[in-house]
């Protein structure tokens, strides 16, 4: 039995679902990258992240499996593909805005990169989802649910779809442009670092009272947490003078941007982004971006 080649329509329809599977699918593969390297322990966004990385593969398999001739099935994982990406990037603009569950989004190149990605992905899949049916459906639609849409609600739709794209857009570059940068700025110069009892240790907190911690791979003189990494871990800027009374030896440290990092005994000092109150360690004992991180003792 001989088939006949897909029409300009139905090639489209095939670009449209391979594109919007895959953008699914690199969002799905940028929250998994994020998760492993710095998310995974900040509660409730961790597993957030969790769910957003299943829900995106699930999504983007479904897209790319179901055949265009299975109308039904296939509008539905488009719209369902569509409506994923708008609302996990709903939820990265109000963490970078006002906060979620507790936390607030810094600015990170992955960050940008996924809001990039689920905005292209709204687009794609929202055009899948309106576009007219290449023939007749093989499945019944349900009440209420026609297989073709009539042309005046799809045109509608169509051009909602693509204000909400526009809007998306904008909202995500007003979202970038006025996030907190990925600055070292855990303790401004002169502030005074503290002392706090956690799980029985007295361990060094920066001078609002959040828990400093130690790089592995640093040495006395350098710190090897740069990019990503100290935007997951912000370092502690400031002078030596922030040291005073505490029974170890305080010192800094130049970074490659011409800022002081404090050190303390020879390790220099970060804050993490998973702990949200002063008094948490979540950061302790962790193995991400490239080394072990620990709180640092105040005693030597």
């Amino acid at each position: 039995m001989e088939h006949s080649a897909p029409s300009a329509r139905g090639w489209l329809q095939i670009i449209l679902r391979v594109a919007g599977s895959g953008l699914l699918i690199a969002t799905a593969a940028i929250h998994l990258d994020l998760y492993l390297t710095g998310y995974r322990t900040i509660p409730t966004i961790g597993w957030l992240f969790l769910l957003q990385v299943i829900a995106a593969f699930a999504l983007g398999l479904a897209v790319l499996a179901i055949p265009g001739r299975l109308v039904i099935p296939s509008r539905l994982a488009a719209a369902a593909g569509a409506g994923f990406a708008l609302a996990t990037l709903g939820g990265y603009l109000l963490s970078v805005w006002i906060g979620l569950f507790g936390f607030k989004e810094v600015r990170t190149t992955a960050g940008i990169a996924a809001g990039v990605v689920e905005v292209a992905a709204f687009v794609v899949l929202a055009a899948l989802a309106l576009a007219p049916a290449r023939a007749a459906p093989t499945a019944k639609a349900p009440a209420g649910f026609p297989a073709q849409i009539p042309a005046p609600i799809a045109r509608a739709a169509r051009l909602t779809a693509a204000a909400l794209g526009v809007a998306a857009l904008v909202l995500l570059g007003v979202a970038v442009a006025n996030a907190t940068a990925p600055a070292p700025a855990a303790t401004s110069t002169g502030t005074a670092l503290k002392t706090t009892t956690i799980d029985g240790r007295t361990v060094l907190t920066n001078g609002k009272g959040f828990t400093l911690y130690s790089f592995a791979p640093d040495t006395p003189t350098t710190s090897k947490c740069y990019g990503s990494c100290a935007a997951y871990w912000p370092p502690v800027i400031g002078s030596s003078a922030a040291g005073a009374g505490l029974p170890g030896k305080a010192g800094t440290i130049k970074r490659t941007d011409g800022s002081l990092q404090l050190t303390y005994n020879g390790h220099p000092l970060y804050t993490y982004i998973g702990d949200s109150a002063p008094g948490q360690a979540t950061g302790n004992n962790l193995n991400l971006n490239g080394g072990l991180w620990l709180e640092v003792p105040a005693s030597p």
